[in-house]
């Protein structure tokens, strides 16, 4: 099973390397309490739930407080399930932290992407436009998008005008730049999806070495 934690984005900073300065997002990772350990036996799969930071008792429903309290944890503000190859290694209880990853490993790194609302081509496909010129009268419309007689109709997967953003996406094979277990902090190199504050997925990468 790749080692997985939920955490929050904090924002960005940067760090030197010798004399080269490398731009890092911080994440505060765990700690994430193991609420279920799901089995081939018991559910069909493997599988184990995570949760992630509090939230006051009477913002949740009676049914997380038990199966919170169930597993002798707090009822957490997030949860979510990670499936494992094999028998989870893991019971009900046990506490994941940072100190299972090291500097200079390669991560990944789940979100949701900002929202940007309703956005034109310009903005959301990087399209060109047109003229700026004040005669122009076409500045940062679409411009053609289809042909007339033949097929007679717009073509699927053209880029138009719509919702940009919101949208979950995995950022794969980051270096885990720093380590601080004492805080639960992992300070990764360059960006991730999210604004400050939203919750991500911190796993071991997939592919990379």
């Amino acid at each position: 099973m790749n080692y997985t934690l939920l955490g929050k984005k904090l924002g960005m900073t940067q760090l030197y390397d010798g004399t080269v300065q490398v731009p890092v997002t911080v994440i505060q990772a765990g700690p994430c309490p193991v609420l279920q350990v799901k089995t081939v036996e018991t559910d069909g799969y493997n599988a184990i739930q995570i949760g992630y930071e509090t939230k006051k008792e009477k913002r949740a429903s009676k049914a997380e407080q038990k199966h919170a309290k169930k597993n002798g944890a707090a009822t957490p503000r997030a949860i979510r399930e990670v499936r494992c190859d094999s028998a989870p290694e893991y019971n009900s209880g046990d506490v994941l932290d940072v100190t299972k990853f090291e500097e200079g490993q390669k991560i990944d790194i789940i979100g949701i992407t900002k929202g940007r609302g309703f956005q034109g081509v310009m903005k959301r496909f990087n399209v060109k436009g047109g003229p700026a010129s004040h005669g122009s009268m076409f500045h940062r419309r679409i411009g053609s998008i289809g042909l007339c007689q033949w097929p007679g109709h717009v073509f699927k997967n053209q880029k138009m005008p719509g919702r940009m953003g919101g949208r979950q996406r995995t950022v794969q094979n980051l270096k885990v730049v720093k380590i601080d277990p004492e805080k639960n902090l992992i300070l990764v190199k360059g960006g991730i999806p999210g604004a400050n504050g939203d919750t991500i997925l911190v796993r071991s990468a997939i592919k990379g070495k």
